[in-house]
């Protein structure tokens, strides 16, 4: 990397330098060949220093005055001869290196430079990031500086300035390069040890394929985090082997599907990224006839949702931009679209979902629907998070943020993978199962309750990893204790503990902790505070475990 600045600096100035050392030669040669006369009239001849001195300050015009002693005739005639060429050299030397100063080239390779610099310094697990937009930058506000870091390449100059101006800190290295090239993921750090994984979200399936390809050839022990909306994408990365694939519009599908069929289930999911352990009125889906609006990738997986559900449903197929084509706006609503809603049977429907590309067109589709029938459970997929208040002021029953939820998924799996295994698992079992769950943690945790992922091992829990390895038997009961009165039970709820490749859900509080054991804990804050101070503090764990020893026994 320092031998390419070098070059291109040697390139760029070797003429110039050719230039200087030429112009100066001559102007000094003149200057010690030519016979001055000193202030007693004595012949003398300037050395090559004195004649250096006196070159350098003229050919760069500052000019002190003659020296070692006044000059005669003919070296004034010299020098006013080398005045020109100097002074011609040294500007034209100038100028190259103003000129080499603003080479693209140059600064390219500078930036370069930094950039795997700081590569080379992270510390931490780092991800690298391809393409700068609203959904990785919801992640990196979330995931930077967490654990992790975060690298981004995108080939989008703006964008790479957009990143630097949110100022992130820790800061985010960013370089501007094309994603599909070998060079410049290498430049990244996909080969650094503490590289764990590559976030590919890009709108085309085509770019991630290549840039899943691409990471898979260069290192096959990462984590490649991949966005595919299309059946054959998926298949095609199932068949590379990829695990973590992404596709938002399969999330909402089944997001529908359970909040038709089992909406306990679908509360402990939504639960997990955010929302209050409650279910509304407006969380209940009708279970009555549906019209989808958009026939588009979003329109197929809601589709495949509703007939999973056994709901009856029509299908409205407008495209968008196609609409605007031919009528040369985005607002839903003359009388020939009131025409279409009313002979698909708006007014016999129990819900509508709008799911077409464009906000606006979405939004006016709805009112109008509405307009037509007032009973109207509606849902709408919103493409942009930045439109999102609009959409709330709207009113509508259910928003799909396509954006969020593409990042959402993606922070839960790298940041929360016990909270994700949790969801796969949850949808193993029936509604009667979640309803249970939910009434059961509302009852012990309270109505808004929070979870914790909690690793242990020394660095997460001291005091119980040195009991343990120790040979001690210790249940999850023993350390769900209070640790202000060990008679006491904590507030707190064990929804699952991972074990190896072994997961237990909803774990019996009689099994036994392991060194490495994960366990995904639900309580509110002063309660896990509690659990925190017990597993890490040896006196405080010490407490808690004399119940056992008195009552002979767990609880």
């Amino acid at each position: 990397m320092h031998d390419q600045i070098v070059w291109i600096i040697l390139k760029r100035l070797r003429v110039p330098f050719i230039v200087l050392i030429l112009t100066f030669s001559i102007a000094i040669t003149g200057l010690i060949l030519i016979p001055g006369t000193d202030d007693a009239g004595n012949v003398y001849h300037m050395t090559f220093f004195d004649a250096f001195y006196f070159v350098s300050y003229m050919a760069s015009t500052i000019g002190f005055g003659e020296a070692p002693y006044t000059f005669n005739y003919e070296q004034r005639i010299w020098v006013s001869f080398c005045i020109y060429i100097t002074v011609i050299g040294w500007f034209y030397g100038i100028g190259a290196i103003v000129a080499l100063i603003q080479d693209e080239a140059l600064k390219k390779a500078i930036e370069r430079n930094k950039f795997r610099k700081q590569i080379l310094r992270l510390g931490e697990p780092f991800y690298i990031i391809f393409g700068y937009n609203v959904v990785t930058k919801s992640i990196i506000d979330r995931l930077n500086g967490n654990g992790y870091r975060i690298v981004v390449l995108d080939r989008n100059e703006d964008k790479i300035d957009e990143l630097m101006l949110e100022n992130f800190y820790p800061q985010v290295p960013a370089y501007v390069g094309n994603a599909t090239n070998q060079s410049v993921i290498k430049i990244a750090g996909i080969h650094q040890k503490n590289c764990v994984g590559v976030i590919s979200l890009f709108e085309d399936d085509m770019k991630n394929s290549q840039i899943a390809t691409l990471c898979k050839l260069l290192n096959k022990k990462i984590d490649i985090i991949v966005k595919a909306t299309s059946p054959q994408q998926i298949e095609h990365f199932q068949n590379m082997d990829l695990e973590h694939i992404k596709n938002p519009f399969q999330i909402i599908s089944d997001r529908l599907y359970y909040g038709i069929t089992a909406p306990h289930i679908w509360l402990l999911e939504m639960w997990m990224y955010g929302l209050i352990l409650k279910l509304r009125k407006k969380d209940y889906l009708p279970h009555g006839k549906y019209m989808v609006c958009g026939h588009g990738r979003m329109g197929q997986a809601i589709i495949e949702g509703l007939e999973r559900a056994g709901i009856e449903y029509v299908c409205y197929d407008v495209n968008s931009f196609e609409y605007k084509e031919k009528y040369n706006t985005m607002i839903f609503g003359s009388q020939e679209d009131i025409d279409d809603l009313l002979s698909l049977g708006i007014t016999e429907c129990d819900a509508i979902i709008a799911a077409t590309q464009d906000d606006l067109f979405n939004l006016t589709l709805i009112n109008k629907a509405k307009q037509l029938n007032p009973n109207l459970y509606t849902i709408a997929r919103e493409n942009s998070l930045e439109e999102y208040n609009i959409f709330q002021a709207a009113k509508i029953d259910k928003i799909y943020v396509v954006e969020k939820v593409l990042a959402d998924a993606t922070y839960n799996y790298i940041a929360r993978p016990l909270a994700d295994i949790f969801i796969h698992e949850a949808r193993k079992h029936d509604e009667e199962w979640a309803e249970i769950i939910v009434n059961m943690l509302n009852n012990i945790t309270g109505m808004n309750p929070h979870y914790f992922e909690k690793k242990i091992d020394k660095e997460g829990a001291y005091a119980l990893s040195m009991r343990l390895e120790n040979d001690e038997k210790i249940t999850l009961a023993d350390i769900r204790r209070s640790r202000a009165d060990n008679k006491e039970i904590l507030k707190l709820v064990y929804l699952l503990l991972k074990r190896g490749d072994e997961v237990f859900l909803m774990p019996n509080s009689s099994m036994v902790i392991e060194p490495e054991d994960e366990l995904l804990v639900v309580a509110d804050d002063e309660n896990y505070d509690d659990f925190e101070y017990i597993i890490n503090n040896y006196y405080e764990l010490e407490y808690v475990l004399e119940y056992k020893k008195t009552n002979k026994g767990t609880a």
